[in-house]
């Protein structure tokens, strides 16, 4: 992908998951995410472990499919793929990409999901930060409740600091991370104006709070830099 590609979709207004954003969202994250690839390769190694023999994984929030990719591709042999987005540009990707395979696009918001029961796994990658605050603890209980005893929900969040000269801090070396991938202030400022109101982080104690108080047995932080951190949670 070309400069003048990513550069296109440089945002001018309040964030949406656009066809442009759709275009160039795998390498915005590659350029956006700290430790991007360590964080795939953890989700994929952490949530691997609760796989059963007929694997069934949900993805809430795919985009592109990114996050369930790797689970698909290693058991070519059938499971239940489910991959929930509700962009419908990233849907058709998620089509695209994964043509007439095993996985179920369900081109919906994941308030509006209903889980059948039974997912040895539940993904969640850098996806609850865009959903209300109000809502954030019903879709918790939703997806637990679609998980099977001795499942997991695998989340990955942005999160911001519990105090704020500590927060100042992480922000202004993960934008010095952003410039150092190619972005400049301009880029840096534009953006995260744009998500104003639309990406709403918390404090990863709240994270954690959250995934307690929906019932999991047990919570742990797998992956953690600066304002950015992942947890498993057993059900």
């Amino acid at each position: 992908m070309t400069e003048a590609t990513v550069d296109h979709t440089r945002p001018e207004g309040r964030w949406k998951f656009d066809s442009n954003v759709t275009d160039a969202f795998d390498n915005m994250l590659e350029r956006s995410i700290p430790n991007y690839k360590t964080m795939r390769d953890a989700v994929v190694q952490v949530g691997g472990r609760f796989l059963s023999d007929s694997p069934h994984v949900v993805d809430v929030g795919a985009s592109r499919g990114e996050a369930i990719a790797p689970f698909v591709d290693a058991h070519p042999n059938g499971g239940r793929f489910v991959a929930i987005e509700p962009s419908a540009p990233m849907a058709a990707a998620l089509r695209d990409r994964f043509g007439s395979s095993t996985v179920e696009v369900l081109e919906m918001d994941a308030r509006r999901y209903e889980p059948e029961g039974g997912a040895d796994l539940v993904l969640s990658v850098l996806t609850l930060q865009f959903i209300p605050i109000e809502h954030r603890q019903k879709l918790m209980h939703r997806l637990f409740d679609g998980l099977r005893p001795g499942g997991a929900l695998v989340l990955v969040e942005k999160v911001i600091g519990g105090d704020h000269e500590i927060n100042d801090l992480m922000v202004e070396i993960y934008h010095r991370l952003k410039m150092s991938n190619g972005y400049t202030r301009e880029d840096v400022d534009r953006k995260a104006l744009a998500l104003e109101g639309v990406l709403v982080p918390v404090t990863a104690a709240w994270n954690e709070e959250l995934l307690t108080k929906t019932g999991f047995s047990s919570v742990e932080c797998f992956w953690r830099w600066m304002n950015f951190s992942g947890w498993v949670a057993i059900k």
